[in-house]
């Protein structure tokens, strides 16, 4: 049974939460500002969203030393890629729709920068280098282009007191293994071993 309450449209929608302030809306820009800057340089972890052309989502944390991103020019950014899992749904995503939507963070600050526009994915060996960490060059560079760019208020980290540990409860037992034993996937070794493994990779293959 459908839900009745279900929202239909916008002017529902507005029925509920109203109308933003003109100043709201007027604070979206093209091209980073001087405080967008700012914040770029000194963000150590950004959240990547992607979709394919049928409008299957995902998101994916990537996160390096403060300034990791780099800003080409006001309208243009360069996210080097490290390795990790091999899945590549961001980058498969960016193939078939360069659509790219992207949240900055910055610990201990409340608000977040936002930037959306479309993306292309270079293995330039000039930039591989120059996005390079740890004397390792970068996989790949994902080159934005920008066409929305603002601040968001605090409201959402202020609620979830993200960044007040003694707010924090006890953390849940994070076990790749015994996620992948109860989904029956056939495994060579225990979930304890793939655990093991997984926090050898994070110390040799880091970079």
């Amino acid at each position: 049974m459908q839900d009745p309450w279900r929202i239909e449209d916008e002017a529902q929608l507005r029925e509920v939460l109203g109308e933003a302030h003109p100043a709201t809306s007027a604070k979206i820009a093209d091209r980073l500002d001087e405080v967008a800057r700012d914040f770029i340089a000194h963000s150590p972890l950004i959240l990547v969203a992607t979709s394919d052309d049928g409008g299957q989502m995902d998101v994916s944390p990537k996160g390096d030393a403060p300034g990791f991103v780099v800003m080409e020019d006001d309208r243009t950014l360069l996210i080097p890629e490290r390795p990790g899992n091999r899945m590549a749904l961001g980058f498969t995503n960016l193939l078939r729709h360069p659509a790219i939507s992207l949240i900055f963070l910055l610990p201990g600050v409340r608000e977040t920068l936002r930037v959306s526009g479309t993306a292309e994915i270079t293995r330039d060996p000039e930039l591989l280098e120059r996005l390079a960490a740890q004397e390792k060059a970068a996989l790949l560079v994902t080159r934005v282009r920008i066409e929305e760019c603002f601040l968001h208020c605090g409201k959402a980290l202020i609620r979830s007191r993200l960044w007040q540990p003694d707010q924090w409860g006890p953390a849940p037992d994070v076990s790749f293994g015994r996620q992948l034993r109860a989904k029956r996937v056939e495994l060579s070794v225990t979930p304890e071993e793939v655990d093991a493994g997984i926090e050898r990779d994070y110390v040799d293959r880091l970079y």
